[in-house]
């Protein structure tokens, strides 16, 4: 067994940089425009061996789909163990996603969001899958609202999945903007005076 142990590991570490090539190719062409001669000059593999690993486009699509939701999700931890607060840790990864985004990422738009928008109902199990890590991301946002109801960051009286959702549409909303205008201090105070005013500021 022992013998086996470091192919094991270097399997693994290729198939996680295979999985993140595909992530960056996908997240910036989208779904439809990739093509599988794309995806393998991108990441290097053989037909045969692309469909052995992978299955299909679509097999490979849904990995990068979980990958891309891990990413967002570990932002969201780090953004809370280096800030003060679970508002401050929000803004921050707001801030990461208008305002970072524009120069440090594939694409302006969120992955998830621009899948559902260019996927139809021939890829129906791929937008269920992407709808299900888009509530991964908002049952995040409960958490740390619910988080900030607990500490007075927030009235208990408010709805924790409703500011949630609000969120995830004004991140949506932000990024497209940003696309037209990609001044960063305008988006910063635009981001500002989300969180100063309704729906989050404690009156």
């Amino acid at each position: 067994m022992s013998k086996l142990l470091p192919m094991a590991k270097k399997a693994l570490y290729v198939r996680e940089d295979v999985i993140n090539k595909a992530t960056k190719l996908y997240w910036e062409k989208g779904f439809h425009a990739t093509s599988v001669r794309n995806l393998q000059d991108e990441i290097d593999l053989r037909s045969g061996s692309f469909y052995a690993a992978f299955g299909s486009k679509d097999g490979l699509f849904t990995e990068v789909l979980q990958n891309y939701t891990n990413i967002t999700l570990a932002m969201i931890d780090k953004c809370r163990r280096e800030n003060d607060s679970p508002i401050a840790s929000l803004k921050a990864f707001v801030e990461l996603q208008v305002i970072d985004s524009i120069d440090n990422s594939p694409n302006s738009m969120c992955m998830l969001t621009k899948t559902l928008s260019e996927l139809t109902s021939e890829q129906q199990s791929l937008i269920d899958i992407t709808k299900a890590h888009l509530r991964e991301l908002t049952d995040k946002f409960v958490i740390l609202i619910e988080e900030a109801q607990h500490h007075g960051e927030v009235e208990k009286s408010k709805n924790a999945q409703d500011l949630a959702d609000f969120i995830m549409v004004q991140i949506a909303g932000l990024r497209t903007f940003a696309k037209l205008n990609t001044d960063k201090s305008k988006l910063g105070e635009m981001i500002d005076q989300l969180f100063l005013n309704y729906p989050f500021k404690n009156n």
